[in-house]
This record gives structure tokens, C-alpha cells and sequence, in this order.
């Protein structure tokens, strides 16, 4: 099983991707994670920001893999803690299916992305960047992942 993560936004700050390497290093022998970056929609004065999010959502599904288990970033989804979620990361591995893990624009996904996704994740109420999202996945799936392999990484 591998997984993608497909996001909306391109060229991390080195932070971030720095962070996201590291975590998928990581994963790389439990969970080859894949990044994908989608161009952004045009936005600005007197620019539509419907028309901004439904160009990223096509572009999104675009770049989906075939048959792959999609798991949306949104934030009226299902809040998951970190044992929650490793039994999700098992949950989705039993599915047989490559899992994708979509990240939206500013104004979240086009509502065919979120009536595409098998599933909408939260990472709970707060307001994050979305590059800063991407880290925090990255995280959260090698911790879950570290959990499935009784590995000392997760202490919670």
C-alpha cells in the first residue's frame, strides 16, 4: 500500500518541507507517502473564488490514483486521536487500495472533491496554514503507523 497526499498550494517554505521530508523518510518502509502539489486557483480582485476552488477540485481528482481510498482534509470531518487514527491507518490498509489524503485551498474543497472522498478527516477546530497541515499529517501518519508497529515513538 502506498499513499499520496494531494494539496492545493505549491512551494513549501523550507520549513515545512524539510518536516514533511523528514516524516516521510520515516514512513517510507511502513507507508510510502507521495507528495503532489496542485496549482492553485486564480484568485485576487474581482476573481471568483467558487470558480478558484472548483479549478483546484478538478485538478485534485485529476491527480487522484486509480482505486485509491480518499480521505479529505476538512474541518467539519471526523475528528481521529492518535490511537484512533492507527486503527483508521489499519482500517484503510485492510481496504487493499492505496490510500490518497486530499489537502484543499483556502476555502476548502469543491463539493465533487468531498463527494469523491471515501471519508472526511479533522484535525480538530483550529485554523491551520495549509502547508502547515501537511507537516502535521505527515506527522500524525507516522505516529499512527508507529503505533500499528508497537513502535516506542508514540508515548501518549
Amino acid at each position: 500500500m502506498k499513499a499520496r497526499l494531494i494539496a492545493v498550494g505549491e512551494r513549501a517554505p523550507a520549513w515545512v518541507a524539510e518536516g514533511f521530508a523528514e516524516y516521510q523518510k520515516r514512513l517510507s518502509h511502513w507507508l510510502p507517502l507521495e507528495l503532489v502539489e496542485v496549482e492553485p486557483g486564480l484568485r485576487g480582485k474581482g476573481r471568483d473564488t467558487v470558480r478558484a476552488t472548483s479549478d483546484e477540485g478538478e485538478r485534485v481528482l485529476a491527480a487522484l490514483p486509480k482505486n485509491a481510498y480518499v480521505v479529505a482534509l476538512d474541518g467539519r470531518g471526523k475528528p481521529y486521536d492518535s490511537e484512533h487514527l492507527s486503527r483508521r491507518l489499519e482500517h484503510w490498509r485492510q481496504q487493499g487500495r492505496d490510500l490518497a489524503f486530499l489537502i484543499g485551498g483556502p476555502e476548502g474543497h469543491a463539493p465533487e472533491v468531498i463527494q469523491r472522498a471515501d471519508e472526511t478527516w479533522s484535525l480538530g477546530p483550529l485554523t491551520l496554514p495549509h502547508m502547515l497541515v501537511r507537516l502535521v499529517l505527515a506527522e500524525q501518519v507516522y505516529r499512527a503507523a508507529a503505533l500499528l508497529a508497537k513502535h516506542p515513538y508514540h508515548r501518549g
